[in-house]
């Protein structure tokens, strides 16, 4: 049975098969005895990391320490609103760093950042903040929502997501406005150039 770990570009948690490229957590999200709560974060530290880091190894999913959840690539996890480790991904949270201070005129720490990812990404509901944009300005790496499904942006492409990978893509529309899932301001860094991790399907 899978567990409910896996990251939607909707920033749900639901169980599906297999890990992605990613993993990273916001928090303790689980009982006592391992199982998840109601909770969807304790920590505004909204973190992606490598799936392996000098070796460690961690049963999942314990109580008192954080949850691992899964992304299906780093784009999935900017969408949901988390941003890059500043631990065990150093190179690319200074490189997400550098674009966002690009994009906003100002150099942040993480904790600045996560502050601001946390107000752009959640609805005073604690839903999914979710804005409009113009598809054809639309970087690479961001996600739109179109007929319901998550839709990667890549190139003259619109990848469909699937927990499993990226469905046959479509061709991106000339013009038009779309409803953004990808939070406002990591829309501007990956304007500014920053480059996510892709999965093999968006390619």
């Amino acid at each position: 049975m899978s567990r409910q770990n896996r990251v939607t570009p909707l920033a749900e948690i639901v169980a599906a098969p297999g890990r992605g490229l990613l993993t990273g957590n916001r928090g303790c999200l689980v009982d006592g005895r391992g199982q998840m709560t109601g909770r969807r974060w304790t920590s505004t530290a909204w973190i992606a990391c490598t799936l392996a880091y000098k070796g460690v190894r961690r049963p999942l999913m314990q109580p008192r320490t954080w949850t691992e959840l899964f992304f299906l690539d780093e784009a999935v996890a900017l969408a949901a609103g988390h941003r890059p480790c500043a631990l065990c991904r150093r190179g690319d949270y200074r490189r997400f760093q550098e674009a966002w201070a690009s994009a906003s005129g100002a150099t942040c720490g993480a904790k600045d950042i996560d502050r601001a990812l946390h107000r752009a990404r959640l609805t005073p509901e604690r839903h999914q903040c979710r804005h409009g944009a113009v598809i054809c300005a639309l970087p690479d790496g961001s996600f739109i929502l179109q007929g319901g499904t998550p839709m990667l942006i890549r190139g003259a492409w619109l990848f469909p997501y699937r927990p499993d990978g990226y469905g046959p893509p479509v061709r991106r529309p000339g013009d038009g406005t779309a409803e953004v899932l990808t939070p406002a301001p990591t829309v501007a860094a990956l304007g500014a150039g920053y480059r996510p991790l892709f999965h093999p399907s968006a390619s």
